[in-house]
């Protein structure tokens, strides 16, 4: 560790980590409190999420009309949206425009990836250090990386002497990597392996797809906006509504009750939220469908439905259809012509169950029972994530604590915003809090954020540090634990239960009780004087 530097006063009153959705409204709301703050980006420009995923097919999955910031007119009816569901070029460009729009570059530095934060005691301030040797203070850090950016690169045996191109989709480089005419290997059916594999298909010499998990869809419904259509929303009224609903979108959850509601009224409402092409059917139904297994049988049985029609190979079919989990229980991609895709001559699907990758050579994919020639092999593996982002940082809170040990050991936190041993880090999109796995991301850290504002402007007019108690933490995890354990997520493998990374503790990794208990909670411990945090 490095040398304890003594300081007579912090550089600034905050240092906020990321420049995306969170990190430029954290910055712009520290701003209009009159603090200084300063914004350390890995990247050379903002953008977060949709900076480094640059790769073909990428775009959001939630609409234009939720998936922006909403607490200004100007930003609302400034910007016009091209399509319902933006590309990533688009996305990125509204964050360039918001940080030009909100004058944010001025204290923002590029190119500064966090390696260490260290709390001093003594100065009560942290010290952050970057990865060119830059070493800055500040009274408080703020974690605005976002839940899905530590990328997980499986270790392939061999890849020293591969002579293509190995890659990433988090990692896509900005100059693009030529795909025409190539032979192409994709590796991962996630929500970003579909769009990746439905926008090259057509493009490619020969793509090969390797599976380990068949996932469950829901058909995009994307189509352009006109001129006038973006600017028509009220957005005070989104505002609220988005944060009234579940998953922080402008539907919610069927209010009735599943038992209630005759089967043939219940498939009329999956055929008509499904027509939606949007996340509608999985978080826009009734909730028993992720809670008991006979609701989720039904759902489940339905978008198979749709698959298979989809699909005239029956040996493909079988490969394409999920078997070993239920609909909701993992995350559900929204896709584009995915299945047709797998029609193609130039298309094969590889399940790694039957046929597992062995190495690399100079030219090929080396599995159990042939040698696949490929030039580029694309890895859409996911992420280590919620907590990876943190974790890869060297963090130590009071006497020594390291967050990595800590998360290490048991996965937690107090309201998704804070952790007990570490005075004045407040968190974004992390563990427990529905921004980690279960929200419209722009809703949830619009709130976080202005939580987190609101509480520092507390502290500050009170005394110099704030550090959530370890009762109110513990009473956080039980209740988080209460709540994930009605529902069927938390019983199914996946990078929501933290299956995909070995050693990796075995907890819900977001707060599946919804939007409005959320903020509800939130807001009862700001109304109490942020009650089960200690300020000194």
């Amino acid at each position: 560790m490095a040398e304890a530097r003594q300081l007579d006063a912090p550089q600034y009153d905050a240092i906020v980590i990321g420049a995306g959705f969170a990190g430029l409204y954290q910055l712009h709301c520290l701003r209009e409190m009159g603090l200084s703050a300063t914004v350390l980006e890995a990247g050379s420009d903002v953008g977060g999420t949709w900076y480094w995923n640059r790769y073909p097919g990428a775009r959001t999955d939630s609409p234009a009309n939720v998936y922006q910031f909403l607490f200004s007119d100007e930003l609302v009816t400034e910007w016009q949206w091209s399509e319902r569901f933006p590309s990533q070029p688009e996305t990125e460009r509204y964050l360039r425009w918001v940080a030009d729009r909100l004058d944010l570059r001025r204290d923002i530095q590029f190119n500064q990836r966090v390696t260490r934060a260290i709390w001093s005691a003594e100065s009560a301030c942290w010290m952050v250090d970057t990865e060119d040797g830059t070493q800055l203070s500040a009274r408080f850090v703020v974690s605005c990386m976002g839940p899905l950016s530590k990328p997980v690169i499986p270790g392939i045996d061999g890849q020293d002497e591969f002579g293509g191109t190995i890659v990433h989709t988090s990692l896509w480089p900005k100059d693009d990597i030529p795909l025409a005419g190539k032979r192409v290997a994709v590796i991962g059916t996630g929500a970003t392996g579909i769009q990746v594999i439905q926008t090259i298909a057509p493009e490619v010499a020969e793509l090969t797809v390797f599976q380990r998990t068949a996932n469950y869809t829901i058909p995009m419904k994307n189509y352009p906006y006109t001129d006038a259509e973006p600017l028509t929303v009220r957005r005070e009224e989104l505002r609220n509504r988005t944060r009234e609903t579940f998953g922080g979108f402008d539907f919610d959850i069927e209010q009735r009750l599943w038992a209630d509601v005759d089967p043939a009224e219940r498939l009329a409402n999956m055929e008509r939220l499904y027509a939606e092409g949007n996340l509608a059917l999985w978080v826009g139904s009734f909730a028993e469908q992720l809670m008991e297994p006979e609701a989720n049988e039904e759902v489940s049985e339905f978008v198979k439905e749709k698959i298979r029609a989809r699909i005239d190979d029956p040996v493909l079919r079988e490969k394409l259809i999920p078997d070993d989990h239920g609909f909701g229980t993992h995350r559900v991609p929204l896709e584009t012509g995915y299945y047709e895709a797998f029609a193609r001559d130039n298309v094969q699907l590889i399940d790694v169950h039957e046929e597992p990758i062995v190495s690399l050579t100079a030219n090929a994919i080396k599995t159990t029972q042939q040698e696949i020639p490929v030039d580029v092999v694309i890895c859409a593996t996911g992420f280590d994530a919620v907590t990876g982002a943190l974790t890869n940082i060297d963090v130590r809170g009071r006497d020594n604590r390291s967050l990595a040990d800590v998360w290490g050991q048991d996965i937690r936190s107090a309201i998704g915003m804070q952790l007990h041993g570490f005075p004045n880090l407040f968190l974004t999109s992390t563990p427990l809090s529905p921004a980690g796995a279960f929200c419209n991301a722009p809703t949830c850290v619009q709130h976080s954020v202005e939580w987190i504002s609101e509480c520092i402007g507390y502290v500050l007019n009170r005394g110099s540090a704030i550090e959530a108690t370890a009762e109110l933490e513990a009473a956080w995890v039980a209740h988080h634990d209460e709540t994930a354990n009605a529902t069927l997520i938390a019983k199914t493998a996946s990078w929501y239960t933290g299956a995909n990374i070995e050693g990796k503790s075995n907890r819900l990794i977001g707060y599946p009780g919804g939007i409005p208990a959320y903020v509800e909670a939130c807001d009862q411990v700001k109304e109490n004087g942020y009650e089960g945090f200690l300020i000194s």
